[in-house]
């Protein structure tokens, strides 16, 4: 059974008019963020380039708890559009606006209009860490190879 967990959330006036983020089927792992720009605006992303995009929401997420801001498959499949930072996290203690920075490796310019689902966020526990200073660490079959080490 998934666990249901309250994030407090608030408009801010940009937004007001936009549907509240939901997870879209009862499987689903995030939300889709929407942007929040003016009725008639538009924000052109050319190619190479990265925009930061406005949600017109803040959240109030439970301590013990990050949001972590991610792509949507399908716009990175059709436009090359990604979350440039993937994935931005949001901090329990942070109570600003969520904003998103996509960026453009299509081909062509993207347009984003008020509304558009821009990316995902999805909220999960954060577990808290204890950094114990060794002057060795236990022997693993891995051990120091890094980076392509495994394999192609």
């Amino acid at each position: 059974m998934t666990q249901r967990v309250s994030i407090g959330f608030r408009w801010l006036e940009h937004g007001r008019g936009l549907a509240v983020p939901r997870q879209q089927t009862a499987g689903a792992a995030g939300v889709d963020l929407p942007a929040a720009l003016g009725i008639d605006e538009t924000l052109e992303i050319a190619t190479g380039h990265s925009a930061l995009v406005p949600t017109g929401f803040a959240i109030a997420l439970p301590e013990g708890y990050e949001a972590q801001i991610r792509p949507r498959s399908g716009l990175a499949a059709k436009f090359g559009v990604t979350v440039l930072n993937a994935p931005g996290t949001v901090d329990a203690d942070y109570r600003g606006e969520i904003k998103v920075m996509l960026i453009n490796h299509g081909h062509a310019p993207f347009v984003v209009r008020r509304g558009d689902r821009i990316a995902q966020m999805v909220v999960a526990p954060v577990t808290s860490l204890t950094f114990l200073e060794q002057e060795t660490l236990d022997d693993t079959d891995r051990g120091d190879k890094g980076h392509g080490s495994t394999g192609r």
